[in-house]
């Protein structure tokens, strides 16, 4: 597979994408008496470019199923070089006005509207790094400028979001880092929806620009902190593999994505576990080879961590044979950049024992999907003898709710690194590193009387698990004084 390319394979899928998709829209189009004024080609091709016959194969993809209105691309300031497509309006995707960026944009298309397409409100977080704040008076001023210009502009984000389940995405310019599950982006509204500074300056600003008085602000959901709850079953790793699908069988390690799982489509998401047996100790390997964080084990002892920057860890001697784990997760793929072509997950190549490629492994996948969760909770075989502590593991509590369920914060302070369910649903990834320090948990996801959650945990584990009306995003980083290259 090629992406983003003219390639045959990638054609196909989006042809079957848009015969889908324009279907479903085309009655909102504004020509049709919608509110649909415009349709954007792809987003920031420009910074990716490997195919010049791609923009217009997509621009052809829409109008030749009917598609009239106004057609637009989204750049920054790097991928604005990019070519232009004939008919398609140029837009630009900045936070600061530098670079002269907007008369840029004027020069290349003269006469036609300018627009900052995507205007970045704040910034996402990646783990083991701060949180990115971008303060209100900083943003006012260029949002400001912008109007005054008589430019449009879209603000991204307006609305903090969720990476729920396992969603979260990854940067990668030389070095790998997966962002967290906040997707908070120190928006206007925050990621439960609260009113912030930044709202309430730019709702300000945009009321001299809007002739009727605008309307009263909704009231804010109350939220609630739940009393504390305690876990009080377990089921471990090693037990809970046999709700998985059957393990396959492989001389050679396979990637997730190439499993023969899921009716033969692969494996996407979660955990792939790899087990085979060694004879010795010694050096193990893993080449680079590791997408992109591992836990390795010895007949289920824990031994050490391989990742991007870790590719060498020593096994200990013994007599006999003994079982190697390897548990490897996709922490997230890249979505922006060169480094799209290179996302697949799981052991992507050979893991090596002093220097002897390792062979024969059963492959197990744990995608951590609702039809597994459901299994596992209802399999009666969860335990409730907690010593020793069994990690990686699932860990089970209860929490009762009087009355309608309210929005709340999940905080686990003296966990290690996992995962959560509520009720099923995937509420994404924790990790002690930060800077986040809760999961956002949303009242429809409750119910009234009892729910379950699932605390899937790989290194550290509590039994507590606490709630709280705020969030905690950890330490800061201020968006404005950092390099400019930083941000693209």
């Amino acid at each position: 597979m090629q992406l983003r390319t003219t390639y045959p394979g990638f054609v196909n899928a989006v042809n079957l994408y848009f015969d889908k998709l324009v279907s479903v829209v085309q009655p909102l189009m504004f020509e049709s008496g919608g509110p649909i004024i415009a349709l954007q080609l792809e987003n920031e091709y420009g910074s990716y470019a490997k195919d010049d016959e791609y923009m217009p194969f997509l621009k052809n993809c829409l109008q030749s199923r009917g598609v009239n209105e106004l057609l637009l691309t989204s750049d920054n300031w790097e991928g604005l070089r990019y070519r232009s497509i004939e008919g398609v309006l140029k837009t630009l995707n900045l936070q600061r006005l530098s670079f002269g960026a907007i008369q840029h944009l004027a020069c290349m298309q003269p006469q036609k509207p300018l627009m900052v397409m995507e205007y970045w409100a704040g910034w996402f977080d990646v783990w083991g790094e701060g949180h990115h704040v971008f303060h209100a008076e900083d943003m006012l001023g260029v949002v400001s400028e912008i109007l005054e210009r008589g430019v449009s502009i879209n603000l991204y984000m307006f609305h903090g979001g969720t990476n729920f389940g396992f969603m979260n995405g990854a940067m990668d310019f030389g070095t790998y880092k997966p962002q967290v599950t906040s997707y908070d982006y120190d928006a206007p509204l925050s990621e439960a929806g609260d009113y912030t500074t930044k709202y309430e300056v730019l709702r300000d600003l945009f009321s001299r620009y809007n002739s009727e008085p605008l309307p009263e602000v909704p009231s804010l959901q109350e939220r609630r902190a739940y009393e504390p709850v305690f876990t009080q079953q377990y089921l471990s790793l090693w037990d809970s593999v046999q709700f998985t699908d059957k393990p396959c069988r492989s001389e050679r390690p396979i990637n997730m994505e190439n499993l023969p799982v899921n009716n033969n489509n692969g494996q996407s998401y979660g955990y792939t576990l790899y087990e085979t047996t060694i004879s010795s100790g010694g050096a193990l390997n893993s080449g680079n080879n590791i997408r992109d964080r591992a836990l390795v084990f010895l007949d289920r002892q824990y031994v050490g961590c391989l990742d991007c920057k870790t590719h060498e860890i020593m096994l200990p001697e013994a007599e006999g044979k003994r079982t190697l784990a390897v548990l490897v997760e996709n922490c997230g793929r890249v979505n922006y950049g060169k480094a799209l072509n290179n996302q697949r997950k799981g052991i992507v190549g050979d893991i090596v024992l002093n220097h002897t490629p390792l062979r024969g492994f059963n492959i197990f996948c744990l995608d951590l999907k609702p039809s597994f969760i459901k299994r596992l909770s209802s399999s009666g075989q969860w335990k409730t003898n907690f010593q020793p502590l069994p990690v990686p593991g699932f860990f089970q509590a209860k929490l009762i709710v009087d009355g309608p369920p309210k929005d709340t914060f999940i905080k686990l302070p003296d966990w290690g690194k996992g995962v959560v369910f509520v009720n099923g649903q995937n509420l994404g990834r924790y990790w002690f590193i930060g800077p986040q320090h809760f999961l956002y948990l949303p009242g429809p996801l409750l119910r009234s009387g009892e729910n379950q959650i699932i605390v899937f945990e790989e290194e550290k584990v509590d039994g507590k698990i606490l709630f709280s009306e705020n969030p905690d995003y950890g330490k800061t980083i201020d968006v404005y004084k950092l390099p400019f290259c930083s941000l693209l």
